[in-house]
């Protein structure tokens, strides 16, 4: 665990979960909050942790000369009629490139999942990260508007918004056709979703801390998966042995990875919910997934 969260009380974090995920109004959770205050604890001191500051989570600099980050639209026939997203590509690769989308939480495009968006360019990948929240204007700049903007549109065109992202990523003129795809939260989920609801769209397909897609779809999947959960995340690994065991009904390639004394959110290094070493150890794996699947030209 993060040396920083050694002084806040685990039920802070998961009241942040149940709050971040629509179990817990705003109002219910500052209340809770405040019953740690009444026994010593520093509002500011609890709300600093929980809250994210996402000048803490740029690791490539947009202006890093290995990668062009651009902006770019594409059609969603299904779902909102037009999305867009943020894409980065390597400036120096050669030849047909590999290709990840990059599924942000239940919040919108934020500069965490930008980042990650440059992560990937910055180690050969070209990355396409879409924004939800596009048709709404885009991500608001603060997290609870972007929840509640989230929460207010449909989910199934959202999850056609992303479908179509990925068609249009996987159609990209520099790549070589092999396509994966990592989220995180809800974009744990919607990795899942893609990998169930088409069988050839993906190549491979990264789930942080994310849950399934509906057992009905499950027979679909073909791209092998890669699973990261957070040993103190209990709201999602509850869905984890049922998932499992369809996994295994069905012959899924995959690999599950428990992060000890994590939480959900650990890979996120703009809250104190972020482990370090959790977080470095999950991306070394994720990016070896990647190269393991993805490198290749399709036949």
């Amino acid at each position: 665990m993060n040396q920083q969260q050694h002084h806040i009380p685990q039920e802070a974090f998961d009241w942040y979960d149940e709050y971040a995920h629509g179990a817990m109004d705003r109002r219910t959770f500052m209340k809770k909050l405040g019953t740690l205050v009444a026994v010593g604890y520093s509002m500011t001191v609890l709300t600093s942790a929980l809250m994210p500051n996402y000048a803490l989570a740029e690791q490539i600099s947009f202006n890093d000369p290995d990668i062009k980050a651009t902006y770019e639209a594409f059609d969603s026939p299904q779902g909102h009629g037009k999305g867009r997203g943020y894409l980065v590509t390597p400036t120096n690769a050669t030849g047909k490139l590999p290709l990840v989308l990059v599924v942000h939480e239940n919040r919108g495009l934020n500069p965490y999942i930008k980042d990650v968006a440059r992560r990937l360019a910055k180690a050969g990948f070209i990355a396409f990260a879409p924004d939800a929240l596009f048709t709404l204007g885009g991500y608001p700049g603060n997290d609870d508007e972007g929840r509640a903007m989230q929460r207010s549109m449909d989910r199934d065109k959202i999850q056609n918004d992303f479908i179509a992202a990925a068609i249009f990523l996987k159609s990209h003129p520099l790549g070589n056709g092999k396509l994966g795809a990592v989220g995180f939260c809800f974009g744990g989920y919607i990795v899942n979703y893609l990998a169930a609801v088409d069988s050839s769209l993906l190549s491979a397909g990264v789930s942080f801390y994310g849950t399934p897609a509906v057992a009905e779809l499950r027979k679909n999947i073909k791209a092998p998966l890669q699973i990261q959960l957070a040993e103190l995340d209990e709201r999602v690994n509850k869905t984890w042995p049922e998932y499992e065991d369809d996994l295994k009904k069905y012959g899924v390639d995959y690999q599950m990875y428990m992060y000890k004394n994590a939480n959900h959110g650990f890979h996120n290094d703009s809250t104190q919910r972020f482990d370090e070493a959790s977080a470095v150890l999950a991306w070394e794996r994720s990016l070896a997934f990647f190269r393991q699947h993805l490198s290749s030209v399709p036949s």
